[in-house]
């Protein structure tokens, strides 16, 4: 579906190296249409996260979700922060990204929950941009009463938020978000490997 770069992207990213045109058509637009999506749309996305690697093959993640027009959605819209809840309300599923901290066959902490939690996520967005879904991850919602209203057991963390659904034209949104909607750049190459080690200079 997604085997070259869309128009948008083609204008605004270029990558140094030849990587899968999928990788860089995803990013995170806000405006969406509110429609509805099937169970046949949406769990494609998590089925996508669900073959994501994690360690011992635990897959410690857990997506907690609502529809729209179903019993918990107005719970998952009061949980986001009034910037996002401006845009992501018109989302057709909101879901709460949780992870457990402790292995379930022992008990004993798992290093990398959070870091396998984040390939799932990276799944599942990849799987969207591929369908032509506006998948948007965010940090602006209110963890705490995340983790109340929705049931989450201490030994698990809430990671992230996450708005899907079918996108709309830019002009939806308000406009300053309006000049927002576009693919970013991102840093460079070089600003985010370390040969080696760090070097001493970059220590507080």
């Amino acid at each position: 579906m997604n085997d070259s770069l869309t128009e948008e992207v083609r204008e605004q990213r270029k990558p140094n190296y030849d990587i899968h045109p999928l990788i860089v058509n995803r990013w995170s637009p806000r405006s969406m249409t509110g429609e509805e999506l099937s169970d046949g749309e949406l769990m494609p996305l998590f089925e996508a996260a669900r073959w994501a690697p994690s360690s011992n093959n635990a897959q410690l993640w857990r997506f907690v979700y609502a529809k729209r027009e179903t019993k918990f959605w107005d719970t998952f819209v009061d949980l986001l922060a009034e910037g996002n809840k401006v845009w992501a309300r018109q989302a057709a599923v909101l879901v709460v990204v949780t992870a457990r901290k402790l292995f379930e066959r022992n008990d004993k902490p798992a290093a990398t929950y959070a870091f396998d939690a984040g390939a799932a996520w990276e799944n599942l967005a990849l799987e969207g941009t591929r369908r032509g879904l506006v998948v948007h991850g965010m940090q602006g919602f209110d963890y705490e009463k995340a983790r109340t209203a929705l049931h989450v057991p201490d030994h698990y963390d809430v990671l992230a938020m996450i708005a899907i659904g079918k996108r709309a034209p830019k002009e939806s949104l308000p406009t300053h978000l309006q000049e927002r909607e576009q693919p970013n750049d991102r840093r460079p190459l070089e600003e985010i490997i370390v040969t080696g080690r760090f070097k001493k200079e970059e220590h507080p």
